[in-house]
């Protein structure tokens, strides 16, 4: 429905998807990246190294996954408040972009998520609502986010 609308995507593969997830680190770890980036960040308690792979080799994918022309990996090494961490996440997109254009975007997007959803969670309290039905969840949360609105 996506591509048939004429947009793309860019979608996290999680483990939900065990075959097309192990299918993007085997190729990680067989094939050469299309295009590469490694990023270092140094923040108060956090310091960061993230590697950005992108593959277009999508020999091997099912063929109901439509569109797909890269493979997009990220590893995540690092400390956060003295601890060490190490994450492997994996994307699956119709578009065809360098990795430091992947990286953005998906560094983007989760500043957005972080920053939106804090504030929706821990100022409107969306998480403590017990209202659950219908429609209702969402119309309360336009509600909340509206500025002269007294329902927090």
């Amino acid at each position: 429905m996506i591509i048939d609308g004429g947009n793309d995507y860019v979608i996290a593969v999680k483990n939900n998807q065990p075959k097309l997830h192990s299918h993007i680190q085997h190729i990680a770890t067989t094939k050469k990246p299309t295009s590469r980036i490694v990023e270092t960040e140094k923040t108060r308690d956090r310091h960061t190294t993230r590697i950005v792979e992108v593959f277009h080799d999508s020999n091997g994918i099912d063929p109901a996954w439509t569109g797909i022309k890269s493979l997009v990996r990220v590893e995540r090494i690092g400390t956060r408040k003295g601890k060490k961490y190490h994450e492997i996440v994996c994307y699956i997109s119709s578009l065809i972009c360098t990795a430091k254009e992947f990286a953005l975007g998906i560094r983007g997007h989760w500043g957005i998520e972080n920053c939106l959803h804090w504030v929706k969670d821990v100022v409107f309290k969306e998480d403590c609502s017990t209202i659950r039905l219908g429609n209702a969840p969402a119309n309360l949360s336009i509600l909340r986010a509206m500025p002269s609105a007294k329902l927090r």
